[in-house]
């Protein structure tokens, strides 16, 4: 792991799940409120590249829109309950299959996936081959893995248009994802050993990292992804 040259982003975990509808004039991005997020935080950082905000528990509401992200700080099991009681699991699992694109944020990325060993184990939204596991740490390691990390390009893909290699992102987290199909992986980073940074599969994407608190970098990740959404919105 090493420092990063940019300061830290804001921070703050707002658990309101009123339908709240951003001023910017660019694609419609949901931002999926379910009461396990940086709302706030991420709702700022995807306004500031540009993107339309709409920040929503109404699953209705949220079908309407060119592109969802999916935040999440906490336990996979008690986010995929809150998913569920909130009828958001169908509507995650339709409009991704349907080729809108969807980005999952930290906890987010790991409910993309089948299933999870955190706190005897929950099922995911299964829309990714895997399982998410606890970090080896080996060593003098300590969990959770907390700081900034060189992330590390394996493929091309759009959310890594412009970025550089490595690129640093800020992670918060305990666990990860093993993605059953090595290809999904598009960039990894390293906590003593490697795990996967940045996943991707058609339309759905997944970053362990907190963009909207990683300054210059997570930024322009989170551009690029707001850039793919309106390109998914204009008709073909």
């Amino acid at each position: 792991m090493s420092a990063s040259p940019f300061d830290r982003g804001p921070s703050g975990v707002v658990e309101s799940t009123e339908t709240v509808v951003g001023s910017q004039t660019g694609p419609q991005v949901g931002l999926v409120d379910y009461g396990m997020g940086n709302r706030r935080s991420a709702e700022k950082a995807l306004e500031h590249v540009g993107a339309s905000v709409v920040v929503s528990s109404d699953p209705a509401v949220l079908r309407e829109l060119d592109g969802l992200v999916l935040p999440g700080v906490g336990a996979f099991p008690a986010g995929m309950q809150a998913i569920h009681e909130l009828g958001l699991d169908e509507m995650l699992i339709d409009r991704a299959r349907a080729g809108v694109p969807l980005l999952g944020l930290c906890l987010g990325m790991q409910l993309l996936f089948e299933r999870s060993e955190e706190h005897g184990g929950a099922e995911g939204l299964g829309l990714l081959a895997g399982t998410v596991c606890r970090l080896p740490a080996p060593g003098a390691l300590k969990l959770p893995h907390i700081g900034w990390s060189e992330v590390h390009w394996l493929q091309s893909n759009p959310l890594a248009e412009d970025l550089p290699d490595p690129t640093y992102l800020y992670h918060v987290h305990s666990y990860a994802p093993v993605p059953t199909d090595e290809e999904v992986v598009l960039a990894t980073a390293d906590y003593g050993e490697s795990f996967a940074a940045i996943v991707g599969q058609d339309n759905v994407y997944g970053t362990q990292s907190h963009p909207e608190k990683s300054s210059v970098h997570g930024l322009a990740l989170l551009a690029n992804f707001t850039r793919l959404c309106g390109r998914a919105a204009v008709p073909a």
